[in-house]
């Protein structure tokens, strides 16, 4: 009695050795189940990873704007009241400043949660945002950047950090957009 057996949710590789399972039944055969796990998750990650990477970024969204919804909960409150007061020309108050950043946040965060209908507009909005974001290493050059050096102050690296969450969007919007070129091709790829 063996106690390494073939586990069936793997389909025959027909003797092809050309085939992307050739091997794996044999690798299944002589692997205990412990040494397949992270197999297993690498695939499950790699199946779901664009609804992984956008509902991610989607909750830190929502965190962030929900944060904004309570004074002084967010540590980058005053910044962005700061940078935003600058874009309006301060004809805008502060409190309707911050509530809509909040609003803004948190909508984009849903809509790329959710996806579906409002991922579009939530990539949209998402871009036109960090456009706002960036902007105050421009706008409020003495608190982003360190005085006579051109190291970003603790405000300015929590901007900065920001282009980890452009590239992740930047992938999802390329996959979103291509889905309806993929769909319409004529020969029926994709």
């Amino acid at each position: 009695m063996s106690s390494h057996t073939v586990e069936p949710s793997l389909p025959p590789t027909s003797g092809n050795p050309e085939s992307p399972l050739a091997g794996t039944q044999l690798e299944r055969t002589a692997r205990p189940p412990a040494a397949r796990f992270p197999r297993r998750l690498a695939e499950l990650v790699d199946t779901h990873a664009l609804t992984l990477l956008r509902a991610t970024v989607g909750i830190v969204f929502v965190g962030f704007g929900v944060l904004k919804l309570f004074p002084s909960a967010s540590p980058a409150e005053q910044l962005a009241v700061d940078a935003a007061t600058k874009m309006t020309l301060g004809l805008v108050p502060e409190t309707v400043l911050l509530l809509s950043l909040a609003a803004l946040e948190t909508a984009i965060g849903i809509g790329l949660i959710t996806g579906r209908r409002l991922l579009r507009p939530a990539l949209v909005a998402f871009f036109l945002h960090m456009g706002g974001v960036f902007s105050t290493l421009f706008l409020l050059p003495d608190a982003m950047w360190q005085p006579h050096s051109p190291a970003p102050t603790m405000e300015g690296q929590y901007v900065v950090k920001n282009v980890v969450l452009v590239a992740v969007c930047l992938v999802v919007a390329a996959h979103e957009w291509s889905r309806e070129h993929r769909s319409r091709r004529p020969d029926g790829v994709g």
